[in-house]
């Protein structure tokens, strides 16, 4: 085999907002899913072994796979705040890809953005309740931070990992308060 044909990893890592399932390959990180535990995990790696064309193989040893857990690590204690993993694109693509592009190079750490300004960035105004969509078809949260995508009238918006998910990063970033229980 060779390296771009390889086969993609995955590995489960502990997080305060619940387990996340890493997925990579040799080009880099291409998958990060909330909520990794029970059946949630065969559900999540059958349906990326349909996107991928090949099924992932547990192996938490990948080098993509290490350097995105500490990474993590780093970031949910406060220590990162720009994640520096390669990233493998190719679970994504056309609008939401410009959507995810333009999210990751202009909303930084501790930012917000609303999708009205998403949807301007990209070139399509018109665009806000598609930029949304985009956001949910996110297969990169946290590391490309959806998270920090918010509703133009003040409302927090909607998120793949759950509104409380949500709260806690935007609170870990000091952009909320954290919350009280």
């Amino acid at each position: 085999m060779t390296a771009t044909h390889a086969q993609p990893a995955w590995t489960v890592v502990p997080a305060p907002v619940g387990p996340l399932l890493l997925l990579a390959t040799d080009t880099g990180l291409a998958a990060v899913g909330f909520h990794a535990e029970g059946p949630a995990v065969p559900r999540a790696l059958e349906r990326l072994a349909g996107q991928l064309g090949t099924e992932p193989v547990e192996r938490a040893g990948h080098p993509v796979l290490r350097r995105a857990a500490q990474e993590l690590d780093g970031y949910f204690a406060g220590r990162l705040r720009a994640f520096g993993v390669p990233l493998d694109w190719s679970l994504t693509g056309g609008f939401t890809a410009r959507v995810l592009h333009a999210l990751a190079a202009t909303v930084p750490y501790g930012a917000l953005a609303t999708y009205q300004d998403l949807a301007d960035a990209v070139g399509e105004p018109g665009a806000a309740r598609a930029v949304g969509a985009a956001m949910g078809a996110n297969p990169l949260p946290v590391v490309v931070p959806c998270h920090r995508v918010v509703a133009s009238g003040g409302g927090i918006g909607g998120f793949g990992g759950g509104l409380e998910a949500k709260r806690a990063l935007l609170a870990l970033e000091g952009v909320l308060p954290a919350p009280l229980f």
